[in-house]
C-alpha cells in the first residue's frame, strides 16, 4: 500500500531531529565524559568560534578541560588513559603512539591541546604554543599548516596575513595582546586556547577577548557558555547527569555562580555529592 506524504514526514522528522545536534554538538553542555570521545565538544568548540568570526570577533577565548580528567592528569585515571590512546595517539598520528611512560601519556595536556586546535582551525591556520610539544612526532596535523613556539624568532618571522591563529596555554592574560602582536597581523584572528590558569580569579577574561566557548568545572558543578548563547551555571548530580539551574545574558561572577551551585548541592544531597567518593572520575 502507497504511504501518505503526510506518514513519510511523521517518520522522516523525528529521525532528522535527532540527527541536529551531532551536526553542531548541540547547545546544551556536553555530556560527562562522552563529549570528550564522541566530538560533541569538537563540534559545538567550531560552531561557536567560527560563529564569533562571523560577527567580527578577531580576538577570542577558548577554554575547557582539554582531559576528561584534568584535576587528575598526572595520576593517569582510565578516562584519561583512554583518551590519549584512543584519541589522540589515533587523530594526530603521534609516532610511537601512546603507551605508559611514552612522551605523549607524560605530555598528555599539551598534546591535547594540538588536537583541539585542529578542531577550531579554519582556514589558513596556526598553532602556537607554550608548551613542551615536539610537532616532530606529529603526523596528523590536519588543517594546521603553520606550528611554533610562543615568542620563539621562528614563529614570529612565518606570521602570515590573514591567518588563524591558535595560542595554547599562552600564559597569564597581559601576555596575551603582546604575543598577538608578535605572531599575527592586522587581519588575523587570535584565539587564545585553554589557557591553564586565570589572574583574575573571575570566569574568563578582562581583557576583552570573547570567551566564544566556555566549559569550567566549579565545586559541585559547571558554568557553561557557547557563542552567542547565555552563560549557564549547571549542578553535577550523585550519578553524573548535569542540570541547568540558571541562564545569564551576561558573564556573572564565579563567586555567584559558585555560591548558587554549592549551595543548591548541599540543599538537595547535603555532603552526598562528592565526584571522588562517588568514583565519578
Amino acid at each position: 500500500t502507497m504511504k501518505s506524504p503526510l506518514s513519510f514526514f511523521i517518520i522522516v522528522l523525528p529521525l532528522v531531529e535527532a540527527l541536529v545536534p551531532f551536526i553542531d554538538g548541540g547547545k546544551v553542555m556536553p555530556k560527562l565524559y562522552d563529549g570528550w570521545f564522541n566530538e560533541q565538544i569538537a563540534k559545538q568548540a567550531s560552531t561557536a568560534v567560527s560563529k564569533a568570526v562571523a560577527s567580527g570577533k578577531k580576538k577570542i577565548e577558548v577554554n575547557f578541560p582539554p582531559v576528561p580528567n584534568l584535576e587528575e592528569v598526572r595520576f593517569g585515571t582510565p578516562l584519561n588513559q583512554k583518551f590519549g590512546k584512543d584519541v589522540l595517539a589515533r587523530d594526530l598520528k603521534f609516532q610511537g603512539g601512546y603507551t605508559p611512560g611514552s612522551e605523549l601519556s607524560r605530555q598528555l595536556v599539551a598534546y591535547a591541546n594540538v588536537y583541539w586546535a585542529k578542531k577550531i582551525a579554519s582556514g589558513k591556520a596556526c598553532v602556537l604554543t607554550t608548551e613542551p610539544v615536539d610537532f616532530k612526532t606529529i603526523k596528523g596535523m590536519g588543517p594546521l599548516s603553520r606550528s611554533g613556539k610562543v615568542n620563539s624568532e621562528k614563529a614570529r618571522k612565518e606570521a602570515r596575513n590573514g591567518e588563524f591563529v591558535i595560542c595554547a596555554n599562552p600564559g597569564g592574560e597581559e601576555v596575551w595582546d603582546r604575543i598577538a602582536s608578535a605572531h599575527t597581523t592586522p587581519s588575523s584572528t587570535f584565539v587564545v586556547l585553554n589557557n591553564a590558569y586565570s589572574t583574575s580569579y573571575d570566569l574568563g577574561n578582562k581583557r576583552g577577548y570573547e570567551e566564544a566557548y566556555y566549559l569550567k568545572r566549579i565545586s559541585k558543578g559547571w558554568v557553561f557558555r557557547a557563542f552567542p548563547g547565555p552563560w549557564e551555571a549547571y549542578l553535577e548530580k550523585p550519578d553524573g547527569t548535569v542540570e541547568l539551574l540558571e541562564s545569564y545574558k551576561t558573564k556573572p561572577s564565579l563567586r555567584d555562580v559558585s555560591t548558587l551551585v554549592r549551595d543548591e548541592s548541599f540543599k538537595r544531597y547535603a555532603i552526598n555529592n562528592d565526584r571522588w567518593m562517588g568514583g565519578r572520575l
